[in-house]
């Protein structure tokens, strides 16, 4: 955080560079970012945990609530973009593609918390190159080797073209895709992370620093309060959006490596 003359303190991108406090010293130490991440993930396997351990023919409230997270993901995104059999085939890692990426962008609005487990691009990188070897995987395990000439040489196109379209097909099939996926993810959370910070950063110098030195301003903070109320239920949304934009890709990008031309 850096603060001005006023004494307003204004969030800055060192947030999401914090220094460790566990483990400290070893291979395994982790920063308060790791933490949030381990947290999202223990909460997220306690949740589907209890949810699917005694399942009843008549469901209560919390099992219709997994059933029909657990059923949106599988209907309208496995299955309608892959089909029954290769949905099926290819769910798990969908599956547990939505829910890591929404448990670890909803800690961002969350006190105490607050700040997004996916606002480090390590995570969404892991996650966008397992997309990107899996929908390889895909291609090759159908296709052969004629998945490539079907990613790379476009059908109907005059052969002296492949010279410049081909280098072109090569970009946004094997890089754009991995870097699109990190970078849409990352860039919503630290984007969205920052402005809240902002948010409550201003609403606290307003109604606290200002307010009580008698100065109408602080007034504002009024403002600033409903704004940051607003923008929170906005930040919730972009959580659950940015999963599901992701699995969809995901879902995509191998249903695009499946197709038998392009």
């Amino acid at each position: 955080m850096a603060a001005d003359d006023s004494g307003f303190v204004a969030p800055t991108i060192q947030q999401f560079f914090p220094g460790p406090i566990l483990f400290v010293g070893t291979p395994f130490e982790m920063n308060r970012i790791m933490v949030i991440r381990m947290l999202a993930v223990i909460v997220l396997v306690v949740w589907l945990w209890l949810g699917t351990r005694n399942m009843k023919l008549v469901p209560g409230r919390f099992q219709v609530s997994v059933e029909g997270l657990l059923g949106f993901v599988r209907n309208n995104i496995a299955i309608e973009t892959l089909g029954e059999k290769d949905g099926k085939r290819f769910l798990p890692v969908i599956m547990t593609m939505f829910f890591l990426v929404f448990a670890t962008n909803i800690t961002g609005p969350i006190p105490p918390l607050l700040i997004p487990g996916s606002s480090v691009i390590g995570l969404p990188l892991v996650l966008a190159l397992i997309a990107w070897v899996l929908f390889i995987y895909a291609g090759f395990r159908k296709l052969g080797w004629t998945y490539l000439k079907n990613a790379l040489f476009l059908p109907g196109v005059p052969k002296v073209l492949y010279i410049l379209l081909t280098p072109l097909e090569i970009l946004s099939t094997f890089i754009v895709r991995p870097v699109t996926l990190t970078l849409r993810l990352l860039m919503n959370m630290v984007s969205g992370h920052l402005l809240l910070a902002l948010v409550y950063a201003a609403s606290s110098f307003f109604l606290f620093t200002l307010l009580p030195q008698g100065n109408f301003l602080g007034l504002i903070g009024v403002g600033t309060v409903a704004f940051g109320l607003v923008y929170l239920v906005f930040e919730i949304f972009v959580a659950a959006l940015q999963a599901y934009v992701f699995a969809f890709l995901t879902a995509i990008y191998i249903q695009l490596a499946m197709a038998e031309e392009h």
